[in-house]
């Protein structure tokens, strides 16, 4: 059964030339075969098993749950190989990112910039519903105005 699954597959190769010699055939299919013989992996956002995969050694980080979106962008634009993960143990969100460590110069450049955009992110602004809530509990405490029940009489 097996060998007939191997006979079975098929190489689509395609050429450009004008002539085709039995050399140029030959040597396309080496450069065919060099190609399939070498791994490719995937980059960017996957998973831990994949990851391990690459044949290097990893490294991980724990990081908030608040501002993940903030974090792939910035992996993405530093070309780094890394997989998140949830810390289900813990009652707060929490994530462990696990990342190739042979960049490690690109690594560090990442999670200082994503430190940074942490930060600017605790100290930005508080958010509208926010305010809104704090005005809610204020107009709670004052007193309604006195309601005038004598409209257009003549006062006593």
């Amino acid at each position: 059964m097996q060998h007939e699954q191997v006979n079975e597959r098929t190489v689509t190769l395609v050429i450009k030339g004008v002539k085709l010699s039995a050399r140029m055939l030959a040597k396309a299919m080496q450069e065919f075969l060099k190609k399939a013989r070498e791994p490719t992996f995937k980059h960017g956002k996957q998973s831990v098993k994949s990851l391990s995969k690459h044949g290097t050694s990893l490294a991980d980080a724990e990081i908030d749950g608040t501002n993940i979106a903030s974090f792939k962008r910035i992996a993405r634009k530093y070309k780094i190989d890394f997989a998140l993960k949830r810390d289900v143990a813990s009652i707060e969100p929490r994530w462990v990112v696990f990342f190739k460590a042979k960049d490690s110069r690109a690594i560090e450049s990442a999670f200082n910039e994503y430190g940074k955009a942490v930060m600017k992110y605790k100290d930005r602004k508080p958010s509208m519903l926010a305010k809104l809530a704090k005005f809610k509990e204020l107009a709670k405490n004052v007193a309604a105005p006195a309601k005038n029940r004598n409209r257009g009489g003549i006062e006593h």
